[in-house]
C-alpha cells in the first residue's frame, strides 16, 4: 500500500507542473521496472492520479486567470464559447484529451483559461490515459531500467521537447490574444 501513496504522490505531483515535467507513462514504466507493482493497479492510479492533477491545474490556472488582463480574459472565454458551440468542435476536443501526444499540461491550462467544462475533458484524458498506460507498461518489461531512466531524462531535456513546451505555453499567450468572438465571422460593409 505505501508502494501505491508513493506512485500516487509521484504522478499527482507532476501532473500539477504547468510545464517541463516528466511524462506520466515514463514515471509509470520506471515504478514499474523498480517495484513490484500489480499491472492493473499501476495503471489506474496513475490514470486517476494524472487526470485529478490536470483537473487541479486547470482549476489553478482559471483563478489565476482572474489576474489576466480584461481582454486577454474576454479573448479566452469568446475561443471557449466557440469551441463548445459547435459539436463536432466539442468531440474533436474531446478526443485531444483523449490521444493527444502532445504535452497535455497546456492543454488543461488552455481549457481552464477558456472556462469550458472540465470534467468532461478529464473524463477523456482518464479515459485514453488508461489505455496508454497499459500500453505502456505492457512493453515496459522488454526495457532494462537504464534504458527508462535514459528515457525519462530525454523527454524532459530533448531540444524537441523542450521546443513543444515553449511552443505550447506561446500558444497559450496567443490564444488570449486573438479576438474570437470575430475570428471567422464577416465583417459588416460600411
Amino acid at each position: 500500500m505505501e508502494a501505491y501513496l508513493l506512485l500516487a504522490a509521484a504522478v499527482f505531483g507532476i501532473n500539477l507542473l504547468p510545464a517541463f515535467g516528466p511524462p506520466t507513462w515514463a514515471v509509470l514504466v520506471l515504478f514499474h521496472l523498480n517495484g513490484d507493482y500489480w499491472l492493473p493497479g499501476l495503471v489506474v492510479v496513475g490514470a486517476v492520479c494524472a487526470a485529478s492533477g490536470r483537473l487541479v491545474l486547470a482549476m489553478v490556472t482559471r483563478r489565476l486567470g482572474k489576474r489576466l488582463p480584461a481582454r486577454w480574459r474576454v479573448n479566452a472565454e469568446a475561443a471557449g464559447e466557440r469551441l463548445a458551440a459547435n459539436r463536432g468542435r466539442s468531440l474533436a476536443g474531446l478526443a485531444l484529451f483523449a490521444v493527444s501526444p502532445v504535452p497535455s499540461a497546456q492543454l488543461f491550462e488552455a481549457a481552464g483559461l477558456m472556462s469550458v467544462r472540465l470534467l468532461p475533458l478529464t473524463a477523456a484524458f482518464f479515459a485514453g490515459r488508461t489505455v496508454s498506460y497499459t500500453v505502456y507498461s505492457k512493453t515496459a518489461d522488454t526495457l532494462s531500467e537504464t534504458d527508462t531512466g535514459e528515457t525519462l531524462l530525454a523527454s524532459i531535456t530533448s531540444p524537441w521537447g523542450v521546443v513543444l513546451q515553449v511552443a505550447m505555453l506561446v500558444g497559450i499567450v496567443l490564444l488570449g490574444r486573438v479576438d474570437w468572438g470575430h475570428v471567422g465571422r464577416e465583417r459588416p460593409v460600411a
